[in-house]
C-alpha cells in the first residue's frame, strides 16, 4: 500500500493506487462484495475508500476487521480515524502497531503525535524511521523538527523532503538558500553579487518546484527572482499565480508589474484586491494612484487603510498629502507618528517643516536620527544646517556621508568645500561624480579646474587643422547646456576665440535672456564688433540696469558719441557708482569731460 496525505503536514493514511473518479464506484462494489466475503485486505482498501471520502462510521468498522486480521495499513488509517475522531492516544497505539510492522506513514503519524505532546526524543526516532524508509511527509517532519533545535542535520533533511516532492520543504528550502545568498553576498571578504550567485540559482530551482506544486508564496518568490532579473513576462505570469490562490503581497506586486506597463487601471484592480485582503503596500499604491488623479479624499481613505494594516508609509504619505494641501499642522502630526514609528523619510520630512518654521532646535535631532537610519537626503540636509551656522568642518561630514551613497547635491559640495581646502584631486573626483550625475554646477566648476591647467594654446595659422574640444570645453558645453548662465558666457567666449561667431552669440543670447549681465555685455560687443551698436545698446542697457558697471561705461561712450551728452553723463555717473574700480575711474573721467563740453 502507498501513502496519501490530505494536506502536507497532516497524517498520512495508506490507500491503494489513485483511480479515474468513473471507476471508484464500481471498485468499491468490488470491494465491497469481497470484504463481505471475509476478505481482510479489501475490507482494508474499502475503509480506506471510505476515510478518503470522509465517512468514517462506514470505515471504522471495516478497518478494524482488517486490523484484526493483521493488515499494517489498515492499523495505520484506524489510527488516522481515531485520530479525527479526537481519540489521540488510541489512534497512537494503532499506529504504534503498524510502524512496527513497517509502515512509514504511521511512524510519521505517531511521531507527530509525540511531538505534538512534547516527547521530542520519541518524535525524532519514529520520524527518523518514517524519513529513512523515503517517506516524503515523514521526512520533512524530521527536518522541522531538526531545525526547530538548530540540529545541523535538518538541511540535509530538508533537501531529501523536497527532493521527495514535499512542496513545502522545497519552498523552506529556496528561502534558506535565499537567505544564505545574501548572507554571501553581504559578509565574505571576496564575496559581492557573484559569490551567491550559485546559491540563487539553486533557490530559484526549488521556488519552481513547489511553485508548480501549487506553493503560492514560492511562486511570489519567483516572481521576485525573475522581475530583479528583468523577466517580466514570466515574473507577471507568476505573480498572477499566486495572486490568484489568495497571496496578497502577489496581487500587489503583479499591480505594480502592471502599472509599470502603462495598464493604471488592471494594475488598480489588483491593489484593491491586495488591500481588501490587508495588505498596506497596495492601499498605498491605491492612495497614490488616486492623489495623482486629484481624488485627495480617496487618496486619504487608502493611506489611513495602510496604516491601520500596519504599513507605517500610510503615515508618511498622509503627512505629504497635508503637506501639499497647505495643511501644515497636520501634516506635522502624520510625520510625527511615521518619525516615531522609525520611518527614517518621515523624519527628514518632519525636520524639513520644523525648519520651515524656524524651530531650528527642533529640526536638528529629526535630521540626525533620519540619517543615522540611512536618509541620504538627511545627512545633505545636515551639512546645510551646519554650513549655515558656520561650523564648515561639521556641515562636510554630513556632506561627505551623502556624497558617498550617492547624492549629487552633497558631492558637489564636497568638491566646493576641497577646492577652497586647496585639495584639487579630491576636489575634481566628486566634482566628477556630481557632474556625471547631472550637476550642472558641478559640470562648470570641474570645467574650471581643467581650463586652470590647460596650456595656453599656440596662435591659429592658416592650413592647420580644425580646433578640437578639450575636456574642460566639453564640461563648459554640458553645463551651459543645462542653462547654466556663467557656463553659457564661457562657452560664447571660447567659441569667439576660435572666431566662430554665430555660436558665441547663440551662447551670449541664451545667458543674457536668461539674465546673465556678463552674457548681455558680451552679446553687446559682439553686436558692435558686427556693426549692430543699436542692437548692442539696449543689451547693454539691461545688463547696466541689472548693476554692470561696464555696460554702463559702454552706454556713457555711445551716447557720448552720438553727441548726446546729458544721457552719456548720466551713463558715466553710474558707471562710477557701480565699478569695479577700473571702470569707475576711466567713468569719472569722461563724465568729468562730458560734464566740461556741457558747460563750456
Amino acid at each position: 500500500m502507498s501513502d496519501l496525505a490530505q494536506q502536507e503536514g497532516d497524517f498520512a493514511f495508506d490507500r491503494p493506487t489513485d483511480r479515474d473518479e468513473a471507476q471508484d464506484a464500481a471498485e468499491e462494489a468490488r470491494q465491497r462484495l469481497a470484504a463481505e466475503a471475509g476478505d481482510a485486505e479489501a475490507m482494508s482498501v474499502l475503509g480506506a475508500m471510505l476515510l478518503r471520502r470522509g465517512d468514517l462510521d462506514g470505515a471504522e468498522p471495516h478497518l478494524r476487521a482488517a486490523t484484526a486480521a493483521g493488515d499494517r495499513a489498515a492499523a495505520n488509517n484506524l489510527g488516522v480515524l481515531l485520530h479525527q475522531r479526537g481519540y489521540a492516544d488510541e489512534a497512537a497505539g494503532w499506529w504504534r502497531i503498524a510502524a512496527v510492522a513497517g509502515s512509514a506513514a504511521a511512524a510519521h503519524a505517531l511521531g507527530r503525535h509525540h511531538r505534538e505532546r512534547g516527547d521530542e526524543p520519541a518524535a525524532e526516532y519514529w520520524l527518523r524511521q518514517s524519513a529513512e524508509q523515503g517517506h516524503a511527509l515523514g521526512t520533512y517532519a524530521l527536518a522541522d523538527l531538526l531545525e526547530h533545535r538548530s540540529d545541523n542535520g535538518a538541511e540535509q533533511w530538508m533537501r531529501a523532503a523536497a527532493e521527495r516532492g514535499h512542496r513545502e520543504a522545497a519552498y523552506r528550502l529556496a528561502r534558506a538558500l535565499d537567505r544564505q545568498a545574501g548572507r554571501t553576498g553581504e559578509d565574505g571578504p571576496d564575496s559581492g553579487v557573484a559569490a551567491g550567485e550559485p546559491l540563487l540559482d539553486e533557490a530559484e530551482q526549488w521556488y519552481r518546484q513547489a511553485a508548480a506544486r501549487g506553493h503560492r508564496r514560492a511562486a511570489l518568490h519567483l516572481g521576485a527572482i525573475l522581475e530583479r532579473r528583468g523577466e517580466l513576462k514570466e515574473a507577471g505570469r507568476w505573480y498572477l499565480t499566486s495572486a490568484k490562490d489568495g497571496e496578497a503581497r502577489a496581487a500587489c506586486a503583479l499591480g505594480f508589474l502592471l502599472r509599470d506597463a502603462g495598464d493604471s487601471e488592471s494594475a488598480a484592480v489588483w491593489w484593491l484586491r491586495a488591500a481588501q485582503d490587508g495588505d498596506g503596500n497596495a492601499a498605498n499604491a491605491l492612495g497614490a494612484l488616486h492623489a495623482e488623479r486629484g481624488e485627495t479624499q480617496t487618496a486619504e481613505r487608502w493611506y489611513r487603510a495602510a496604516m491601520d494594516a500596519g504599513d507605517v508609509n500610510g503615515a508618511y504619505n498622509l503627512g505629504l498629502l497635508c503637506a501639499e494641501q497647505g495643511r501644515t499642522a497636520q501634516a506635522e502630526q502624520w510625520y510625527r507618528r511615521a518619525a516615531y514609528a522609525g520611518h527614517r523619510e518621515a523624519a527628514n520630512a518632519l525636520a524639513i517643516l520644523l525648519l520651515q518654521g524656524g524651530d531650528t532646535t527642533g529640526a536638528e535631532p529629526w535630521f540626525s536620527k533620519a540619517a543615522e537610519a540611512g536618509s541620504v537626503d538627511a545627512a545633505f540636509n545636515l551639512g546645510i544646517l551646519y554650513a549655515g551656522r558656520g561650523e564648515e568642518r561639521a556641515a562636510l561630514r554630513w556632506y561627505e556621508r551623502a556624497a558617498a551613497a550617492g547624492h549629487t547635491e552633497a558631492a558637489l559640495q564636497v568638491g566646493i568645500a576641497r577646492l577652497r581646502d586647496g585639495d584639487e584631486l579630491a576636489a575634481e573626483r566628486h566634482l566628477r561624480c556630481a557632474a556625471g550625475a547631472g550637476s550642472a554646477e558641478a559640470a562648470y566648476r570641474l570645467a574650471t579646474v581643467l581650463d586652470a591647467r590647460r596650456p595656453p594654446e599656440p596662435a591659429h595659422e592658416l592650413g592647420e587643422p580644425a580646433h578640437e574640444k578639450t575636456e574642460c570645453e566639453e564640461w563648459y558645453e554640458r553645463a551651459a547646456s543645462q542653462g547654466h548662465r556663467r557656463a553659457q558666457v564661457r562657452v560664447g567666449m571660447l567659441a569667439a576665440a576660435r572666431g566662430d561667431v554665430v555660436e558665441a552669440a547663440r551662447w551670449y543670447r541664451e545667458a543674457a535672456e536668461a539674465g546673465s549681465r556678463n552674457g548681455a555685455f558680451n552679446l553687446g560687443l559682439l553686436l558692435a564688433r558686427e556693426g549692430s551698436e543699436p542692437e548692442a545698446a539696449v543689451w547693454w542697457t539691461r545688463a547696466a540696469d541689472a548693476g554692470h558697471g561696464r555696460s554702463a561705461l559702454r552706454l556713457a561712450l555711445v551716447y557720448a558719441r552720438r553727441g548726446e551728452l546729458a544721457e552719456g553723463q548720466r551713463w558715466a555717473d553710474r558707471a562710477v557708482r557701480l565699478g569695479p574700480a577700473e571702470v569707475a575711474e576711466r567713468a569719472a573721467r569722461l563724465r568729468d569731460a562730458l560734464r566740461e563740453e556741457l558747460s563750456a
